[in-house]
C-alpha cells in the first residue's frame, strides 16, 4: 500500500465556493489500486503556499505519491508547475509528455497542459489539469507504471523491469 496526498489547487474551492471533484476523482481512481489517502487538502492558487505544502508533504515518511490537480492551465493564476518545479530534485518528464500526447485523443486542448511531474526524496508529484474529466484522462494514462515507479523510489533497486 502506498500512501497519497491529493492536493487541490484552487481559490474558490478554498473559500469553500466551490465542490472539489476533481479531488475526489483522483481518490475514486486511486483508492481502489493500493493507494491510502494520508493527506487531502484545497489550498489556492498562490507559489509559495503550494511549494510550502507540496515540500511538507514530499517531506514526511508517509506520503510516497502527491497528485494534485488545478493550476496547470495558461491563466495568470495558474502557477502550479512553477510550484513544483521550484520543489523537486529530479524531473519525471515522460510522465507529463505521455499525459499530454495520449490526452489529445480526446480534445485538442491538451496541448495546452503545463503539468509537470517530479520527485523529491521518495515521493513522486504528479500535476494534473483541475477538471475531473483531465484528471481521469490523465491518470489513466499513468497508472499502469505509478508501482514500478514507486517501488524504485522505495527500495532503490529493482530485480526486473517490468515490460
Amino acid at each position: 500500500m502506498f500512501g497519497l496526498g491529493i492536493l487541490t489547487i484552487s481559490t474558490s474551492g478554498a473559500k469553500g465556493q466551490r465542490e472539489d471533484t476533481s479531488g475526489q476523482a483522483i481518490r475514486e481512481l486511486l483508492e481502489p489500486q493500493g493507494f491510502e489517502v494520508v493527506r487531502y487538502e484545497v489550498i489556492s492558487d498562490e507559489k509559495d503556499l503550494i511549494a510550502g505544502r507540496l515540500s511538507q508533504w514530499a517531506d514526511s515518511v508517509d506520503v510516497d505519491l502527491i497528485v494534485t490537480t488545478g493550476g496547470t492551465g495558461l491563466g495568470h493564476h495558474d502557477v502550479t508547475p512553477e510550484a513544483c518545479l521550484s520543489i523537486i530534485d529530479k524531473e519525471v518528464p515522460g510522465l507529463a509528455e505521455a499525459m499530454r500526447a495520449n490526452t489529445m485523443q480526446f480534445t485538442p486542448m491538451a496541448m495546452l497542459s503545463r503539468s509537470v511531474a517530479g520527485i523529491r526524496g521518495n515521493t513522486l508529484i504528479i500535476t494534473l489539469p483541475g477538471s475531473p474529466k483531465g484528471v481521469r484522462e490523465c491518470l489513466d494514462v499513468v497508472n499502469p507504471v505509478l508501482p514500478h515507479a514507486l517501488e524504485l523510489l522505495k527500495t532503490e533497486t529493482v530485480s526486473e523491469h517490468p515490460r
